[in-house]
Formats: C-alpha cells, sequence, structure tokens
C-alpha cells in the first residue's frame, strides 16, 4: 500500500517540472527558528532525535532580532527565560537587554549545533493519512516526516485593530511596534500610542526620553506592578509565594504591595481588573505590566492617558469622550497573533479563530499523529522550556521504535519518492 501510494506521488512530482520532488526527513521538523524552535532542537539532539528547522526569515529569533524597539530589554530575570540545558552567562545582567539575549540565542544554537534552513516559509502544512506522514511544503521544496513541531508562537503575525478613518490619518503617519526602533525620529512631536500592556507603555518611556510628547490610548482594565518588591523581581516572590499559599492569597499581596509602592493607578486613568492579576493571567493569559518608570511619567504629566478612540481623522483622533486632538504619528502597540490556521490544515489541535491550541496548559503540547506545539502556554520562555523538554521525552520514546520498522526509515521512503 505505502509502495504503491509513494510511487504514485513519485508520479505526480515527475508530471509537473515545478513541483519539487519531496524530501524525506529522519525526525520530526520544526516550524520556526525562535526561542521555542531552537529548545524544542536542542531537547531532542540531546536525546539522539535530528531535526531540521524551517525558518522564514534570514535569522534566528526573528521577532527580537527585526521586529523590537532598541531599549527592550527581557521583562523577568534571566533566570526565568533561560532556554533548557544552557543558562546564560554569569556576567550577564539580572534582565539582559535585546542584544544579550540575542547573543544567548546564537550561542546555544552554535552548542547544540542548530542548523535552521533559512527562506523556508511553510505554505501549507498536512496529515497524510494514505502516508501515515506528514507533508510539509514550501516555496520550492516540499518535506516529508513522521512528526511536525509548530513552533510559531503566540506572536507570528502583527495586530492592526480596525479603526475608522485610519488611512486619513496620513501616509506614513502610522506604525506597528514592530517597525519602531526608537523615539529618536519622533522628538518635539506629538505621539499618540494605541496599546497600553508592557510594549505600549515602554514605547511611551522612550519617547520621552527622546523629548517627543506621547498620549497613552486605555481602553481596558491594566494591572501594574513594579517590576521588583521587597528587594527581589516581583515574578520570582510570587512563583514562590505560590508554592505555599492560594493563588488569590498572593494576588491579593501583590495588590496591596503595588499600591504601597505606587499608590492608587486609577487616579491617573489607569483603573485595575476585578481579577487579581496571577489570577488573570492564569484565566486569559493577559499579563500585568511590571513598570519600569513609565508610570512616573504618566503621574508628572509627561505622558496623557486618553480613552478609546472613536475615530481617526488627518492627523487628529477623536475620542469616545468627545475630545479631539492633533498627531504627528500614531503608534499601534497592539500586539501579535498566531498564523497556524493560515497554513496548518485539517488540524484538531489548534483552534481556527486564534490559532491557538484548544487545550489549556499544561496539556497544550501534544496533538495528532505527531503533530506537536511549542511556545503556546502564554507563559512566556519558562513555558517554552517546559513543553520543548515534554515534546523530546515524547518523540523519543517512539523514535528508535518508529525509524526501525521499513516503511518508515529514510532509506525506503527516499527510495520510493
Amino acid at each position: 500500500m505505502e509502495i504503491h501510494y509513494l510511487k504514485q506521488m513519485e508520479a505526480n512530482s515527475s508530471s509537473s517540472p515545478t513541483a519539487p520532488r519531496p524530501r524525506v526527513i529522519a525526525g520530526p521538523v520544526i516550524v520556526g527558528a525562535g526561542p521555542s524552535g531552537l529548545a524544542a532542537a536542542a531537547c531532542l539532539k540531546q536525546r539522539g532525535v535530528p531535526s531540521l528547522i524551517l525558518e522564514r526569515s534570514n535569522c534566528i529569533a526573528s521577532l527580537w532580532q527585526l521586529k523590537t524597539y532598541d531599549r527592550l530589554k527581557l521583562h523577568l530575570p534571566k533566570q526565568f527565560c533561560e532556554l533548557p540545558l544552557m543558562p546564560f552567562l554569569p556576567h550577564f545582567p539580572t534582565y539582559p537587554d535585546k542584544r544579550q539575549f540575542v547573543q544567548y540565542l546564537e550561542a546555544y544554537a552554535e552548542r547544540f549545533g542548530i542548523r535552521p534552513s533559512f527562506g523556508e516559509a511553510v505554505e501549507r502544512a498536512e496529515y497524510d493519512e494514505k502516508l501515515e506522514m506528514w507533508r510539509v511544503k514550501t516555496a520550492g521544496a516540499e518535506y516529508v516526516c513522521r512528526w511536525l513541531i509548530v513552533a510559531t508562537g503566540e506572536n507570528a503575525e502583527e495586530v492592526v485593530p480596525e479603526m475608522e478613518g485610519l488611512r486619513e490619518f496620513g501616509a506614513g503617519g502610522v506604525v506597528h511596534t514592530s517597525g519602531y526602533k526608537s523615539g529618536d525620529v519622533y522628538e518635539g512631536r506629538r505621539v499618540l500610542v494605541v496599546g497600553c500592556g508592557n510594549s505600549g507603555m515602554e514605547v511611551c518611556l522612550d519617547l520621552c526620553n527622546h523629548n517627543a510628547s506621547p498620549s497613552l490610548v486605555v481602553r481596558d482594565t491594566v494591572h501594574i506592578l513594579p517590576r521588583e518588591m521587597l528587594g527581589r523581581s516581583t515574578f520570582g516572590l510570587s512563583m514562590w509565594l505560590l508554592k505555599w499559599l492560594p493563588i488569590n492569597i498572593v494576588d491579593r499581596f501583590l495588590l496591596i504591595s503595588s499600591w504601597l509602592l505606587l499608590g492608587d493607578t486609577s487616579r491617573y486613568g489607569l483603573h485595575r481588573p476585578k481579577v487579581g492579576p496571577l489570577e488573570l493571567k492564569s484565566r486569559s493569559g493577559k499579563t500585568p505590566v511590571l513598570d519600569v518608570g513609565t508610570l512616573d511619567k504618566i503621574k508628572s504629566g509627561d505622558i496623557k492617558i486618553r480613552p478609546g478612540i472613536k475615530r481617526l481623522r488627518y492627523k487628529s483622533a477623536e475620542f469616545v469622550d468627545g475630545r479631539v486632538e492633533t498627531y504627528d504619528a500614531i503608534i499601534l502597540a497592539t500586539g501579535y497573533k498566531s498564523n497556524v490556521p493560515c497554513w496548518l490544515k485539517k488540524s484538531e489541535m489548534f483552534c481556527e479563530k486564534d490559532g491557538l491550541p484548544k487545550r489549556p496548559f499544561p496539556n497544550c503540547w501534544k496533538g495528532e499523529y505527531g503533530l506537536y506545539a511549542v511556545g503556546f502556554t502564554k507563559r512566556g520562555l519558562l513555558g517554552a522550556s517546559i513543553d520543548a523538554k515534554n515534546i523530546a521525552a515524547d518523540i523519543e520514546g517512539s523514535w528508535k521504535e518508529t525509524i526501525s520498522q521499513s516503511k518508515y526509515s529514510p532509506s525506503f521512503m527516499q527510495k520510493h519518492l
């Protein structure tokens, strides 16, 4: 059955001069060379399982290297952001900056001999029930594999919200944070930042530091916490407390401490959700803002808080409270989304609406027919590391058995392709 079907595939390929000859991959194919993909490849290699990473860009960690602003640092201490099997260098600061984190990732790839295939954007991946293998197609190649690991992550594509009059604002006047590098080009200009997450807050601070005049659109409630409290990182302290106390008690402690250290943020238009920060993160994946100095700028009036936008016009914005103000530029700090539904076909693992696994953490890493997901936990690099270890352990269990079977061996497959 398999031989007949493989010969049919070969006939189909040879009949079209442009159709690529399928290449059989002995181990898993990993889609995405970000931190999640690198972690999966390293954990697999440690267990003796080879893999192939397909990456659409020309570098590893393309989001970090190509689509982040210059002042970016890790929001959490480095011990919570290191990938499996390799810690950060001891001399790195507690919160490594963008350059240092990329340096760490490049050293990580070098240490484990990870060589992604760059410039290969996956256009379609689908499980072939007749062959009992995954078929992964890019613009110039087709790969056949027993296991497929989705590592494109939660931040694959920019989210650009629908706003009335967005195109009227002015050519070149609206940019997503993926295209923002530094506030130096906005010196002396009035800038409207849309989105009050960690990125929106930091962009506003960067604009202030470059003598721009930012306003921040806050449409929803938001938890703002100090990055550190009691001499420890807020995140690290929270994780330690959760070992001994229920989440609602830890949330109450965080809110009381934040009120003592930061004051009542609602006085400045920053209202807190009714649900505590850790509980909200667990339910929806919404991350609290860890303040690095932006709140002081809001208190001083250097950063102005504005409500939701009703509509945009040329170089101006009308807000839902009826106020109209002029701006030279708009920066969309509106985040990213998964693009998995665009290329992964007929999968029961991922939701078509948001491109995330249907099963919640910690059971979101394994799907059907050898399909896996790494980096979709809504728990950052720490969650991706947990996924990578689980996936490698699971694949190792069937790797030697599967590769010994004639119908799955690369030599058998390639011979009949």
